[in-house]
């Protein structure tokens, strides 16, 4: 596993540890379900990443969002899950497409990690999961980062910057600062 110097190229926290977390679970609320190709490039676009951003994933499956993020704009990425089977998917698709040394992934809780290095935060989750994660995402994350999150919004708690659709699937972006 990953826990041996993950930041040593990137600068990216190194897990806790290797063991499953047990803090929150939300595996049951929010199965893995792959984001479409198409979803995920207006995803990168929407959140305007560079390649000085650091993305993090929170409920990353397969890791492909931070793949995609290092391949197309050579940021850096921490892909974080509690389901150990998707995790050893991510890093072998990550070997796979020559970007290990951009993107690290992470078994542990996103109720725990630490958020402070990330400049984008990419979520699909569910707007109940999106809400509890909201102090946290304003209370680490740095003015002027941004959260996009696949389908789900904040309900009527935190309006979003900016929503688009794409292939009828609903895309939202948050800038911590705005509107808050």
């Amino acid at each position: 596993m990953l826990a041996l110097g993950a930041g040593a190229c990137t600068g990216l926290p190194a897990p806790k540890d290797e063991q499953a977390p047990t803090g929150t679970n939300f595996s049951a609320a929010v199965p893995y379900i792959p984001t479409r190709p198409e979803i995920v490039d207006a995803m990168l676009d929407l959140g305007a990443v560079g390649a000085k951003d650091v993305v993090y994933d929170l409920g990353c499956g397969d890791g492909r969002i931070v793949i995609a993020a290092a391949k197309r704009f050579g940021a850096s990425g921490l892909g974080v899950d509690i389901q150990p089977d998707v995790i050893a998917m991510a890093e072998s698709q990550a070997h796979w497409e020559g970007v290990t040394n951009r993107v690290k992934f992470a078994l542990h809780d996103l109720f725990d990690l630490d958020l402070r290095p990330a400049t984008v935060v990419m979520l699909y989750l569910s707007v109940e999961l999106n809400l509890r994660l909201r102090p946290k995402l304003l209370a680490e994350l740095h003015p002027g980062s941004r959260i996009v999150s696949n389908r789900f919004d904040m309900a009527d708690v935190w309006r979003p910057t900016r929503s688009i659709v794409v292939a009828d699937t609903p895309i939202h972006l948050w800038r911590v600062g705005a509107g808050v």
